[in-house]
């Protein structure tokens, strides 16, 4: 089908085609996931919370748990009071939560349901919680539903006594379960006390033990949520994903943040690792060097198979640009980079990048659809496609080598267990795309060209 995309590029004002995003609620969900024995709660129709469940279920391999308030034609026209009264209790009393995480949709939304009024008239169990977000599926992406929920927890939760714990709060961004291991290591050997928030390790990859477990072990407990209100600092990572929650706890708590690049590469990486280093006062231990180390022993033995090649990148703002810084650094050309997530500061930091590392032609694009990349491509091809799953299309139509990177990766498996964050995760997309590139090569050389030792 995408054969049949045309070359000739007509501007587009008020349609998408084949976006490059989901909506809140998915990032919603996600962030609930994070907490300890949370339920995330659709507060909508029934195929919201089978879609979304459904989406985070097929890249995770995991079962995304949510509840729902099943709306009807009834509460579509009188308003879903009823629904999430009863939902919540029902959810309380069958599947025993310490906490309920409940997100709005494009139907509560529209209809102008007022969730902080519903929960204040609630009457929850002694000991249990319930928090909500404004996430309407109609504006921003899954990306702002993250955000908007990781807010909401902040907004109901967390306290200052005016005694700071010590602790730092790190907020790691939309990322893998893999990822979040791999910050959480690197806070270990700097020896930096840390609340992780949210942390999907433990959850959405927990292990086969052969019974199952609606609430895996891992989460950020609703305690340290609590006493993020007095944590020392906040460092908030990625600079269009970890800010309005940053924002929110620095307004109610107090709590300074310093916010800095999702550390995919090695320049991200280093501002991450000095970060820490300056809070506990600690050297940067040297099983840190030696990792930094082979990474950059591992670019140059690669170099000539990455210098000047052209690359596309697409998927969520702040791992995009992360890949890009990494695949600069690489000695490559991020010809074309896009999000699906609206905001234009994104822009300004992709060409930020391009003029720091000095290169000319690239072209940057938030709210884009990959309808625009394809055609993009058609009109200038490019040596490499990184992204998410959905390029695999374009990858196949345009006979370009292909990577999956982020945020979904639905057609292949543990992608999500292991890290593209840290030393260590760029390490492995280098290992990746020299893999890529290097197959190409070998299938498209002369048979005299066809060596052993490339």
């Amino acid at each position: 089908m995408l054969k049949l995309t045309p070359k000739e590029i007509s501007k587009r004002s008020a349609l998408t085609v084949n976006p490059c995003k989901t909506c809140q609620p998915v990032g919603a969900i996600y962030a609930a996931l994070g907490v300890h024995n949370c339920m995330p709660h659709s507060h909508g129709s029934q195929g919201c919370a089978s879609y979304h469940r459904t989406f985070l279920t097929r890249h995770f391999k995991e079962p995304a748990i949510a509840s729902t308030s099943s709306f009807t034609e009834g509460a579509s026209v009188f308003g879903g009071g009823s629904n999430i009264k009863t939902g919540v209790k029902n959810v309380f009393d069958i599947y025993n939560p310490d906490i309920i995480a409940v997100h709005t949709t494009c139907l509560s939304e529209t209809i102008g349901d007022d969730l902080n009024a519903y929960i204040q008239d609630m009457d929850l169990p002694e000991g249990k919680i319930v928090v909500h977000a404004n996430t309407p599926s109609y504006v921003g992406s899954h990306i702002s539903g993250f955000y908007n929920m990781m807010a909401g927890f902040i907004r109901y939760l967390s306290k200052s006594t005016g005694k700071s714990n010590g602790k730092t709060a790190i907020f790691p961004g939309f990322v893998n379960p893999g990822d979040i291991r791999e910050m959480k290591k690197i806070a270990n050997l700097m020896k930096v006390p840390f609340t992780m928030f949210p942390d999907q390790s433990g959850v959405m990859d927990a292990p086969m033990t052969g019974d199952y477990a609606m609430y895996p072990k891992g989460g950020t407990t609703v305690t340290e949520i609590v006493e993020m209100g007095d944590c020392k600092k906040v460092l908030a990572l990625g600079e269009l994903t970890s800010e309005e929650p940053a924002n929110v706890l620095e307004r109610k708590c107090k709590v300074p943040y310093t916010l800095i690049p999702l550390p995919i590469g090695i320049d991200a990486t280093d501002k991450f690792v000095m970060e820490l280093s300056q809070l506990s006062n600690e050297e940067v231990p040297y099983e840190l060097e030696e990792e930094r180390g082979q990474l950059v022993d591992l670019m140059l033995d690669a170099h000539f198979y990455f210098f000047n090649k052209t690359v596309a990148i697409f998927g969520d703002p702040d791992t995009v640009l992360g890949l890009t810084r990494l695949v600069l650094e690489m000695g490559m050309i991020p010809k074309y980079v896009l999000t699906g997530t609206p905001g234009e500061n994104f822009v300004k930091l992709a060409q930020e990048l391009f003029e720091q590392f000095g290169v000319e032609g690239c072209t940057a694009k938030a709210a884009g659809d990959l309808l625009e990349l394809h055609q993009w491509i058609k009109n200038e091809k490019v040596d490499l496609l990184l992204g998410t799953t959905y390029g695999k299309q374009i990858a196949r139509a345009e006979d370009i080598p292909f990577i999956r990177a982020g945020f979904p990766v639905l057609d292949r498996y543990a992608h999500s267990s292991f890290p593209i964050v840290g030393y260590k995760g760029a390490m492995r997309m280098v290992q990746a795309i020299a893999d890529t590139l290097m197959d190409r090569q070998d299938k498209e050389c002369s048979d005299e060209d066809f060596e052993i030792v490339m």
